[in-house]
């Protein structure tokens, strides 16, 4: 094991188009072409609980619960925003600045960002480190956004973290143009919750964007931005460097960035941003990335190259070359927050590595939850992730028939995401979710038709009877042949699903 080079001996940043052409990997050839202009670092607890939470046992518990997400529904949505951190800045204030108390590692991104953020809080975990995760949104419980230790926070807690800030957001309300919203409230509860723990660190994911979100009150000692695609354009703007001008607002002075593989035009705002407020950068397929992956039973057998060297067969319950990738971010960030690369040469310990990663789990992202016939869920709301989901899908199920149910929300490319799955569906079971966001069925077919054509679009506007409709077309291929389904479109309708399939 190398020691860490002398900063006089560090190469300028400004390497030449042939010294970063052959430093690249296979995984990342639009990036080789970059010249970061910044620094870069170089080589030089137990398993989460991640399953979802159900409703609380006690009659009463459940009803109090009910209540404060009846309180919570009053609020603004999260898709009705006022871009600015003005108000949630107020409510932070009066409850003493309680994100400050604790490091955290906060992440953005396109895709990606739930699975990396668990993966990241199983690492810590598992280092003996006590953790926050907040994440959005949520499968089935809103509980299930606010984690402490790997495992949502109680019913019983929900409620009395509520109680004790609703005296304060009252007052921010009062004082404010606009009331919170929906999700600056559970931003407070999370934070002053992270606080009571108290938390060794925390894990959170933005809602939306970056520079205006709600979580962006905290200063990440880390930065973590996955992929960059299209999406929410309405609010982020309509091009990836566009999108990744808001999105760089979480990459704070003399932090440290973690950047997935990106659009090579996104890649040079975050790497601009990054030289601004003196950050530095480690760049998946440079720095870190994915040296080797293999199919395994139940998800994949890695070996990951981090800031300290290489980490061999790593197994990953999880499908999916993308995950690999989501992997590989979360590992660096973990790195970096340990100070591998900078303070420290060595890697993390292999072994606690590879128990960590061992026990995480991602409900709703590609989620066998039947089987006879194979059921599986995933979120995939957008083009770039359900075409993620359909590769993955081709390499970890032998499907010969898979019947896709799809729920989308009417502000989604839903045209875009259909096409990406019109290649492994046999025909589609087009349906919508209660959510009030939903795309309606109708709508949904007209879309469904000109992509695969009316023979292979079936319409069931309530999802029990797609549910049925959908195990009973894959049946047609027998017990004991490859007839799949495939649950997607939206969170929702993924959460919905797995309710009516009896998880949780």
């Amino acid at each position: 094991m190398s020691d860490l080079p002398d900063e006089n001996d560090q190469p300028d940043p400004l390497d030449s188009f042939e010294e970063i052409v052959e430093a690249e990997t296979d995984r990342d050839p639009d990036l080789a072409v970059i010249e970061a202009g910044s620094r870069t670092l170089r080589t030089l607890g137990g398993p989460p609980q991640a399953d979802v939470p159900a409703r609380p046992q006690d009659p009463e518990v459940d009803k109090a619960l009910r209540q404060v997400e009846a309180d919570l529904a009053t609020r603004w949505g999260e898709t009705k925003l006022e871009p600015s951190v003005s108000r949630i800045s107020a409510l932070m204030d009066v409850l003493g600045d309680p994100q400050r108390s604790y490091p955290s590692i906060h992440i953005t991104g396109t895709n990606g960002k739930t699975s990396t953020a668990r993966m990241i809080e199983a690492l810590l975990g598992a280092f003996d480190l006590r953790t926050g995760r907040y994440t959005s949104p949520h499968v089935q419980s809103v509980t299930e956004r606010i984690s402490l230790d790997g495992a949502p926070v109680s019913a019983e807690r929900f409620i009395e973290t509520y109680q004790d800030i609703k005296p304060y957001v009252e007052m921010v309300d009062s004082a404010q143009e606009y009331r919170l919203s929906f999700f600056e409230v559970l931003t407070g509860m999370a934070y002053a919750a992270f606080a009571d723990a108290p938390v060794d660190v925390a894990v959170v994911e933005v809602g939306m964007g970056g520079s205006w979100d709600a979580t962006n009150v905290i200063d990440g000692d880390v930065a973590v931005v996955t992929p960059i695609d299209l999406d929410h354009t309405d609010r982020l703007g309509e091009t990836h460097a566009a999108i990744a001008t808001e999105k760089s607002g979480i990459i704070k002075q003399d932090a440290t960035v973690i950047l997935a593989q990106q659009p090579v035009d996104a890649a040079q705002v975050l790497l601009k941003k990054a030289v601004e407020v003196n950050a530095t950068v480690a760049r998946e397929g440079l720095e870190f990335g994915v040296v080797a992956r293999h199919v395994a039973v139940g998800g994949q057998l890695v070996t990951l190259r981090g800031l300290g060297g290489e980490y061999p067969e790593v197994y990953l319950p999880l499908h999916g070359a993308h995950q690999a990738h989501n992997a590989a971010v979360a590992l660096a960030a973990v790195e970096a927050f340990f100070g591998v690369g900078a303070q420290r040469a060595e890697p993390l310990d292999v072994d606690t590595v590879r128990k960590a990663f061992a026990a995480v789990s991602s409900p709703g992202r590609l989620e066998v939850v039947r089987r006879s016939p194979t059921v599986v869920l995933d979120a995939a709301h957008n083009p770039a992730g359900a075409l993620a989901a359909a590769e993955a899908v081709r390499e970890a199920f032998d499907f010969t028939r898979l019947i896709g149910v799809v729920g989308a929300s009417g502000d989604k490319n839903v045209r875009g995401l259909l096409e990406a799955f019109e290649p492994i569906f046999a025909e589609v079971v087009v349906t919508q979710n209660t959510s009030h966001r939903a795309m309606g069925a109708d709508e949904l077919a007209a879309i469904a038709v000109e992509v695969f054509g009316e023979e292979r679009v079936q319409v069931e506007p309530r999802l029990p009877d797609a549910l049925e409709a959908a195990i009973t077309l894959a049946e047609e291929e027998g017990e004991f042949a490859g007839g799949g389904v495939l649950v997607t479109g939206s969170v929702i309708t993924v959460g919905e699903a797995r309710l009516l399939l009896g998880k949780g």
